[in-house]
Formats: C-alpha cells, sequence, structure tokens
C-alpha cells in the first residue's frame, strides 16, 4: 500500500483553456481543455493507478480488494465503498456559468448522490480576475426568481478578485462561478451534481443553449448574505497549516524548505498531497513516489509514517 498516483481524467469544456497544459503539464492537445480530474470514482470518470505493481488497476478496484487498508476504519463506517473525495484542477478561459449545488439531503433524494461541499487553491490568475462566491445582499425568493426572468442577477452577486494562493469554501446552496483567467485546485465530496441557472447565454459548439436547472436550484439555494467563504490560514514553512475542517474533508497547506516526517498513526484516513508548488519525493512504509506541480497523490490508510523529501515544495495536504 505505497503511494499512489493516477492517470490524469482531462475534460473539454466549452469554457476551458490551455493553462493545464502550459502551466501544469497536462498531456491535452485542444485549446478547450477545462477540467483534469485527478482523484475520482465518479461512474465513467474512475482514476487509474500508473505506479508500481497495481498500476492499470482502477481506484475502485484497490478500494474492492484493501477497503480499510486503504480508506481507514472511521471512513469505510461512514462512506462504505465509496470514495468521498473528488479532486480536480480546473481552468477557466472563460467566465463559468453561475451555479449552485444541492446538500445532501435533497441530493440522495433526487439524484441518488451525495451533495457537493467544496473549496477552491488559487494557483494562477490573470491580472483583475475574479470568483463570485454569494449574493452581495440577502435576496428574497422573489426577487431572486425575478431577476432570473428580466436577465439581472448579475447585479445581485458578490465578486472577489483573486491571487494565487488565496482560498474559497463553498458550502452547499452558495450561489458560485469560478471567472475567467482562473487556475485553481478543487477539493469536493464525490459529486458531479450542478444546478446551473445563468450561462451568459451561451451556445455549445452545436448552437444550443445549455440546459438551465431554475427549477430544481430554488429549493437548494441559499439566499442570504454570508461571509463566511474566504480561507484564512497561517503560511508558517515547514509547519502543518489548517485551512478547512468541515464534515466531509479537512485540508491543509504545507510549505517544505527542508525534508520533512509526519507520525500519522492516529489518522484513520487516507491522505491526498495535492502539489501546488515545487516538487518532492513522498514516502510511507511501502514505497515511495514523485510529485511536482500539478500532480496528485494518494496516500493509504494504512501508513503510519510520511516523509516528505524537498527543499522547496507547497503541498495541500487532504484528509477526512
Amino acid at each position: 500500500m505505497y503511494p499512489l498516483k493516477f492517470n490524469p481524467i482531462l475534460k473539454e469544456k466549452l469554457w476551458g483553456g490551455t493553462k493545464l497544459k502550459d502551466v501544469l503539464g497536462k498531456p491535452i492537445e485542444n485549446n478547450i481543455t477545462g477540467e483534469s480530474w485527478e482523484i475520482s470514482t465518479v461512474k465513467g470518470d474512475i482514476s487509474v493507478v500508473t505506479n508500481g505493481e497495481l498500476a492499470g488497476k482502477s481506484l475502485q478496484e484497490v478500494i474492492d480488494i484493501s477497503t480499510e487498508n486503504l480508506l481507514g476504519k472511521s471512513v469505510f463506517k461512514r462512506f462504505g465503498t465509496d470514495f468521498p473525495i473528488l479532486i480536480k484542477f480546473i481552468d477557466a478561459t472563460q467566465d463559468l456559468s453561475i451555479q449552485l449545488h444541492p446538500n445532501d439531503k435533497l441530493a440522495k433524494a433526487r439524484h441518488n448522490s451525495f451533495g457537493k461541499t467544496e473549496m477552491w487553491y488559487v494557483m494562477d490568475a490573470d491580472e483583475d480576475a475574479n470568483l463570485i462566491v454569494g449574493f452581495n445582499k440577502d435576496v428574497s425568493k422573489e426577487e431572486y426568481t425575478s431577476s432570473i426572468k428580466n436577465n439581472s442577477l448579475l447585479d445581485l452577486l458578490n465578486y472577489e478578485n483573486v491571487k494565487e494562493g488565496d482560498a474559497f469554501f463553498i458550502n452547499t446552496g452558495k450561489i458560485h462561478a469560478i471567472g475567467a483567467g482562473v487556475l485553481l485546485a478543487e477539493i469536493q465530496q464525490t459529486s458531479d451534481v450542478t444546478y446551473r441557472v445563468f450561462d451568459f447565454n451561451r451556445k455549445d459548439k452545436n448552437g444550443n443553449l445549455r440546459e438551465l436547472h431554475t427549477e430544481q436550484a430554488l429549493d437548494a439555494l441559499d439566499y442570504t448574505k454570508k461571509d463566511d467563504f474566504k480561507v484564512v490560514y497561517d503560511t508558517k514553512k515547514d509547519s502543518v497549516n489548517k485551512m478547512v475542517d468541515c464534515p466531509y474533508f479537512k485540508t491543509n497547506v504545507i510549505e517544505l524548505s527542508k525534508d520533512f516526517k509526519q507520525d500519522i498513526s492516529a489518522r484513520d484516513s487516507f491522505t491526498i498531497y495535492i502539489c501546488v508548488g515545487g516538487s518532492a519525493i513522498v514516502l510511507n512504509e511501502y514505497g515511495e513516489v514523485s510529485i511536482k506541480r500539478g500532480e496528485t497523490i494518494l496516500v493509504p490508510a494504512i501508513s503510519s509514517k510520511i516523509e516528505i523529501k524537498s527543499n522547496e515544495v507547497k503541498l495541500l495536504e487532504v484528509t477526512i
């Protein structure tokens, strides 16, 4: 149960670009690649191991073979053999659609899915790039519905200018969108359920407007203005700095200038490392793997210690 690396699952998007290749080195061959799914067990998009003796096996196969060793007992008890986290890199050359995600209860009833709580870490941003996060005031259901009908929704939304290193927590029900010029890492519950409410009247390659989910969104939306989305975190080097601790995932940032060791024997969960800067070698008791900016690895829960060898690396560490 050595650290696992996976093939990226690349997604063409209407709003995608070339930063996944130009900045992160992904093997894309077009100018509209918007997403690289790094770790996924979403049906139809299941990650495949690329390193070691498990190379060629899907993540789901590995989970089924070594369930508690990979997930951790508490994770297995809570989620069964469903991997609860989805990791992506997203390149927005154009503004993404205005959207929101349902909570667990609604997603289960409507889609037999997890809800979609997520967080973003900005890896690269053009000058004046922004994100939409929440409303700029409390909005009534009637006011929101009217704005959809008269094409004035954008007037109700909160815009946040961003730069590399900014992080945002997007709880379910919060209206949001990634703006043009932003490259980010996304950590989320394993769910592909999105309610799109406005898409700038764009048409796809076949000349069709993309589907909107106007009615479904009404019961899923949080209409209140909340300043609870910007993640404030320490940036102390050679230390584990907490970013997000929510019921669905815990995220820390670790920036190293020297080799680093962690005793994780009390951690009853897998550990994911997303490299957002530099490079490193990551080891546990069973093997090692290299990681560089734009790559993601999964360390199985059976690990009791992790060593990171590097004199310059910045990692997001994700556990349950």
